[in-house]
């Protein structure tokens, strides 16, 4: 399914009834990242999952595709099926553009689930790690794409999670440069928004990798144990969605039902 957004297509899936969830991809990936946790959430929910701009199905829309454009993508899909309210997951940039859709739209959002994400801004460092990544998606974007997603796994993971592994670095190398470099761009500027989460009046829950090479488990516990942030450690990497699916999907019903 799509819709037309400034003149472009904006792809989407829209399964099961109920409840509205909305399941937002992170960089590289596309909505058919959520084709397990979609059943399972379905039978008991109206599940949307969106692609993002520049990626899957959904074309670019500029050199930098920031986190508040691509929320507005995703306003743009809920304004079109008249849903008022929804709960949310997003998976790592997923999450961001869920942070940056929550603060421009408080009303819409019933409940966030940061999976593999954070509230945070990229530091300095960071910021500089996009600038090289930016630059070597310019000379080799199958390198880049190659070496990224496989780091995202834990490593004792990746051999057996390896024909997984594959099929989302095939998805990814269909990506148009520009909507790898635009995400990229987008992710290096976006706010800080860990003081807007925390006051945020609903049901919040950040699932963390103990062994995430993006993201620093030690670093977001501190950051949200003294908050209402519920906080669940999973034992593996980036990519829970695949690392403990099972475990995700009891989980976030669990958390969509409290």
């Amino acid at each position: 399914m799509n819709i037309q957004y400034k003149n472009i297509n904006i792809n989407y899936s829209d399964y099961g009834s109920g409840a509205v969830v909305v399941l937002l991809h992170g960089f590289l990936e596309n909505l058919n990242m959520w084709e397990n946790l979609r059943k399972d959430l379905g039978n008991q929910y109206r599940v949307l999952a969106i692609d993002l701009l520049g990626h899957g199905k959904t074309a670019c829309l500029g050199y930098i595709h920031t986190m508040e454009e691509m929320a507005e993508v995703v306003n743009a899909v809920l304004e079109s099926l008249n849903i008022k309210k929804a709960n949310f997951v997003g998976h790592s940039m997923g999450g961001y553009v869920t942070l940056a859709l929550a603060e421009k739209y408080p009303d819409k959002v019933g409940s966030i689930c940061l999976l593999n994400s954070t509230s945070e801004s990229d530091s300095v460092e960071r910021q500089l790690n996009r600038e090289r990544a930016i630059n070597a998606v310019k000379q080799n974007h199958k390198a880049f794409i190659s070496m990224a997603i496989s780091n995202l796994f834990a490593e004792n993971n990746r051999k057996k999670l390896q024909a997984e592994i594959d099929q989302i670095k095939e998805e990814a190398y269909k990506m148009p440069l520009q909507g790898i470099i635009a995400a990229l761009e987008g992710m290096k500027i976006r706010k800080n928004r860990t003081t807007f989460f925390k006051s945020l009046p609903i049901k919040k829950m950040l699932i963390y990798g103990a062994k995430d090479t993006v993201l620093n488990a030690e670093h977001l516990i501190g950051i949200f144990e003294k908050s209402d942030v519920e906080m669940l450690k999973f034992p593996d990497g980036h990519m829970s969605y695949l690392e403990n699916k099972k475990d995700l999907a009891y989980n976030i019903l669990h958390f969509i039902e409290k």
